[in-house]
């Protein structure tokens, strides 16, 4: 498994991290131990969580199996800010209460890494520096990053942050590209050339901040999968082709077209289907040509000016 080294730390992430929203499908922490020690088997060492999944349950479980020696193996990742159906929420005082809360429910005295989860409207940007500053003093987080903000948001909060962030979680996928389109189609009086991100892909690069695509194989906002999907025939048929021609399954394709692209992004896949992570986990040894990244590109619909 290829890794990516955040920028000016020691700290290395595998391409492929493991999402962790879906865990509670496994019920019990036998279930979850397996699925751990499937995807550290195949290179994967990274473990993304929220507070929000499962209600809490998500790393309630997790926590069951974390172990010391575990620990020391991993690299874990949460998130926090979303209550849902009532706001977002960057106050201080809700960062804190909620990473003590999520380290709790881990059983773990640290996170590698703490993400804002979503935008905040009404963010106070010097709260979010003090939290991340006695976070960071008292040992309990270590990094920090985002999901879901653009360029000035993220302006905005470094502004005030003593603390680098790293990490920008954005949804990406092969029929899920608008960071991508935009630049491709830029100055050109079509939907795809609406910028509706504010170049968060190029800023990203310019500032050494990795994004982390999520729902790599859904189209939409949770639509649905475009993998063997009817609506997306002439996508699946280049996916086909080209997994048969590596010798790898159609998930690994979908991943390999993130990886393929030089920002250096990690990808986040949700299953808890071991056969399926030794099938993703291929994606880190396939280089896609220019030709065929750009082919699976249009047969999702997207096009070239």
């Amino acid at each position: 498994m290829k890794t990516i080294t955040l920028n000016n730390t020691n700290l290395s992430i595998p391409e492929i991290g493991m999402g962790c929203m879906r865990i509670v499908e496994l019920e019990n922490a036998d279930a979850v131990k397996g699925w751990v020690n499937t995807a550290l088997e195949h290179g994967i060492n990274f473990f993304d969580h929220a507070d929000i999944y499962g209600k809490g349950r998500c790393e309630e479980l997790f926590g069951q199996v974390l172990t010391s020696s575990l620990r020391e193996k991993i690299i874990l990742q949460s998130k926090c800010s979303i209550r849902p159906g009532i706001a977002f929420d960057f106050s201080k005082e809700h960062i804190l209460n909620s990473v003590d809360g999520i380290l709790k429910r881990l059983n773990t005295e640290y996170l590698d890494i703490l993400l804002l989860h979503r935008p905040d409207a009404l963010m106070e940007p010097e709260e979010v520096a003090d939290a991340f500053r006695i976070l960071k003093e008292s040992g309990k987080v270590r990094h920090f990053g985002v999901s879901n903000q653009t360029p000035m948001q993220m302006e905005l909060l470094s502004k005030y942050c003593d603390e680098p962030l790293l990490i920008n979680q954005l949804q990406l996928s092969i029929a899920h590209c608008p960071m991508i389109n935009s630049g491709i189609n830029a100055n050109m009086y079509n939907d795809s050339g609406i910028n509706r991100d504010g170049g968060v892909l190029e800023y990203c690069r310019l500032k050494d901040i990795t994004i982390q695509a999520w729902s790599p194989f859904q189209y939409g906002m949770f639509e649905g999968i475009f993998l063997g999907n009817e609506k997306f025939a002439e996508l699946n048929k280049v996916i086909d082709n080209l997994a048969e021609k590596y010798n790898v399954t159609n998930s690994a394709i979908a991943v390999a077209w993130i990886l393929r692209h030089p920002a250096g992004i990690q990808t986040i896949v949700g299953t808890t289907n071991k056969d399926r992570i030794a099938q993703i986990s291929k994606a880190s040894e396939i280089r896609l040509t220019r030709e065929e990244w750009y082919a699976l590109y249009m047969a999702a619909g997207n096009k070239l000016p």
